[in-house]
Order: structure tokens, then sequence, then C-alpha cells
């Protein structure tokens, strides 16, 4: 159960600090704007070998109740870069996170 309110949590993901705004739609569906955390950090991926190579992981963080009914395959545009949803973590604390696949 969240300790949070919505209204507690969007303070957190405000544009002014560290939330940047995205436009969300779901497969057949309105685009809606929402706020989260974007980020695209690089990670060291291993394949096997000796040597790793870096690799982008692109991730979103929102209210839940701002994409409560989304799913793989559902689109999300943060600046001018386009990104197709590829999971979807709920937290149980009212926090999704997105892992995106850039287009």
């Amino acid at each position: 159960m969240p300790v949070e309110t919505d209204v507690e949590r969007a303070i957190f993901f405000q544009t002014d600090g560290f939330g940047s705004t995205a436009t969300y739609t779901p497969a057949g569906g309105e685009a809606v704007t929402i706020n989260g955390i974007f980020e695209k950090d690089y990670e060291e991926v291993d394949a096997g070998g000796t040597i790793g190579f870096a690799a982008t992981s692109p991730t979103f963080q929102c209210n839940t109740t701002d994409v409560s009914s989304a799913a793989e395959g559902d689109t999300l545009v943060v600046g001018s870069d386009s990104y197709i949803i590829r999971v979807v973590m709920e937290d149980g604390t009212g926090i999704t996170m997105l892992q995106l696949e850039a287009q």
C-alpha cells in the first residue's frame, strides 16, 4: 500500500526538478501528457566473453495512475525521441517504471 498520495508523488516528478514531460499513447488510444523521470544510462552488457560492451537502457518512472493500463507495445515520446514500451514494472507503492526501446 502506498504511503504517499498521487499529489505528493507528483512533486517528485515536477519538471522544474528531476522530472521530464512525456507523451504516452496506449495502443489504439488517445495520447496524454505525463510527467516522470527519464533516464538513458549506459550499462555494461556481458555477452559471454571476456570484454563487455556498453548499451543504453532507457527507462521512465511515473505515477502508476498515469499509466494504469500501460502494456508492451504502447508508445512514449520524450522530447523528440520516440520509444516503444517493452516492460511495465509496477512497484506496489504507486510508482511504475517503463523499460523502453528507442525507435
